[in-house]
C-alpha cells in the first residue's frame, strides 16, 4: 500500500540512498592513505521528476507601500550556496582525499538520514491517525 504513495517511496529512496552514500565516504576515509586514491561521491536523488512541482524560477517582493524599501528579486529558491568552491587539495600520499571534508559529508549525511527517518515515522503516524489507527 505504502509503495504506491510517491512520498513515502521517495523517502525510502532517499534513506537508501544516504545508506549508501554512507558506505562511499567511509571507503574514501578507509583509503586516506592508499596512493593514488580519488576521493567518490554519489550523485543526489532528483525527485522533481516524481513530483513534478513547477518551481518558480525568481520571486520578487512587492511594494504595498511607497515608504516600503524596494527589494531585490531571488532567483536561488533552494536556499544553498551553489558556488561552494571545489577542494583541489592533493595529500602526500598522492590522493584526493581530505579527512576533515570526508569526515563533515559523513556527518551531514547521518544527519540528512535522521531527518529523513524521523520525517517518514512521523508521516506513518498522521497516516494511522487519518485511518483511525493507532
Amino acid at each position: 500500500m505504502l509503495r504506491n504513495l510517491p512520498f513515502f517511496s521517495a523517502l525510502r529512496t532517499q534513506m537508501q540512498w544516504h545508506s549508501a552514500r554512507q558506505s562511499v565516504l567511509a571507503e574514501n576515509i578507509a583509503n586516506a592513505d592508499t596512493p593514488g586514491f580519488q576521493a567518490r561521491d554519489l550523485q543526489r536523488v532528483n525527485h522533481e521528476a516524481q513530483f513534478s512541482v513547477a518551481r518558480p524560477t525568481a520571486t520578487a517582493p512587492v511594494r504595498t507601500d511607497a515608504k516600503h524599501i524596494a527589494g531585490r528579486p531571488v532567483t536561488d529558491t533552494t536556499g544553498f550556496d551553489n558556488n561552494r568552491e571545489q577542494t583541489f587539495e592533493v595529500t602526500p600520499e598522492g590522493n584526493s582525499v581530505v579527512l576533515e571534508e570526508e569526515v563533515m559529508k559523513m556527518t551531514a549525511n547521518q544527519l540528512d538520514y535522521q531527518t529523513v527517518a524521523t520525517l517518514y515515522q512521523k508521516s506513518l503516524g498522521m497516516l494511522r491517525t487519518a485511518v483511525g489507527r493507532r
